[in-house]
Parts: structure tokens; sequence; C-alpha cells
């Protein structure tokens, strides 16, 4: 019987779960095998959700594995940890659209009140943490702050964001799964507080109250241009230093 030592993790990028596989004696040692799981904590942050499984199956196969259990019948084998390491580094950072998936998870939003919403999500987590919630770019539009990946998802041909009278409803918004991708991310556990945190402060608002917030006098979005046809960037700068206007 060949002794499998599985190490399983869940890689949001591909849309699948990616295993390491070990069935060689030498590498079966528990000295080694911690290695190999240290080597990827200290790639990817001591903070990524891995498991560990150990099974016999009577072939060095993978095929033998999926056939001994269905747990691992979806289960994308990796080459090698450099691999896996890489394909778990592309979750630490997290995009608008997976802060919008998970506000549209809780409730159907229109699209103006998405992008508000995930934009002071954004904007409350870089005050408090002097960090980035999502790696897009946020852009002064006429009735506020946009969000890019948000926008390109959601802005529908002969729909535009000043209809504020269609709800969206996607059907890959589905809170469990969205949760596990904001926590798998770098501060995941921090950033969803945050996030739920926001929300509780203005998800149940009207979408032109929250834009009535964005416009404040000093608001970020007055000083980068105040919704003029040029789509000036709201750099974090205008955010950390005039945000605190929006919310008094």
């Amino acid at each position: 019987m060949i002794k499998h030592f599985i190490i399983i993790a869940s890689a949001y990028s591909i849309g699948k779960r990616i295993a390491l596989d070990y069935f060689d004696e030498k590498i079966l040692q528990l000295d080694v095998i911690q290695k190999e799981i240290n080597y990827i904590n200290e790639k990817c942050g001591s903070d990524v959700p891995i498991a560990t499984h150990v099974l016999q199956t009577d072939s060095t196969d993978w095929r033998s594995v999926v056939k001994k259990d269905k747990f691992f019948k979806e289960v994308y084998l990796v080459k090698n940890k450099e691999e896996f390491v890489k394909l778990l580094l592309s979750d630490r950072e997290l995009v608008g659209i997976d802060i919008a998936k998970y506000i549209l998870s809780i409730k159907p939003c229109t699209h103006l009140k998405l992008e508000k919403l995930t934009y002071l999500c954004y904007a409350d987590y870089l005050c408090k943490e002097k960090d980035k919630l999502f790696i897009d770019k946020i852009f002064a539009y006429k009735l506020g702050p946009v969000i890019e990946t948000v926008y390109d998802k959601y802005q529908k041909k002969g729909m535009t964001i000043l209809e504020d009278n269609i709800e969206i409803f996607d059907e890959s918004a589905r809170e469990l799964s969205i949760s596990s991708r904001i926590l798998s991310s770098k501060d995941g556990a921090k950033k969803l507080l945050s996030i739920e945190e926001t929300l509780k402060k203005y998800g149940d608002m009207e979408a032109l109250k929250l834009v009535k917030l964005t416009h404040k006098r000093k608001s970020p979005w007055r000083y980068a241009g105040a919704g003029k046809k040029s789509y000036e960037e709201i750099t974090d700068d205008m955010v950390l230093n005039f945000h605190k206007n929006e919310c008094s």
C-alpha cells in the first residue's frame, strides 16, 4: 500500500481546490513535511487556510486517491510547491468586484448604490488600517466615486449608472464562498470585519443619500474633480485626508 500525505487549499483565482501529493518515503518524514508546510506559510502568510489529509491507496497515481475518496474528485493536482504557492498568492489581493459580490450576497443593490457602498468599504478600511482593501483605482464620476472592476462588470448596454431603478442580481454572489474569498486575502479576517461594520452604517441608506455623502464639501470626490468628464482618479491620499468629511 502507498501512503499519501496531501496538502490542500482553495485557489479562487482558478475557481478550484488545489493539492500537493507526497508519497515518497523520504518526504513523508514529519520534519520534511513540516518544512514543506512552513515554506507555504512563509511565502503566502500564516493566515492562508490549508488542510492536510492522509490516506493509503494501492498506487502512487493521483487517480487512485480520487478513486479511494470522492472528496478529491474536483481537486486540481499541482506539480510542485512553487506552483501551489503561485496560485495561492494570486488570491492575496482583492479587487473591487470581490467586495461588490459580498455586498450583493447580503442584499441586491442598484448599480449606483453598489458603487457607493463598495467605495465606502474601501475608504473606511484605508483610513483605519492605512492599507488598501482592494487594488482597483477609484474615479470621480458625475454621481460620485466609481470602482473600475465593479463598473466594468455591472455597466450593461442600454443601462447607465444614472438609472437608479434596476436592482442587480448576481448568481455568482454567494455569501459563504465570497466570504471565503475575502478571508483568503491578506489580513482577510480584518478586512471582512471592516466591510461588515461599513455595511451596518450605510447598507440601509438609499442610493441618493449615499451620493450626498460623497458629494459633501471637501470630500475626496470633490478634490478629484467633482465628477468632471475627465474622470480623475480619487487617490489614497485624498481618501486619507478627506474621507472624514464624508462621515461627519
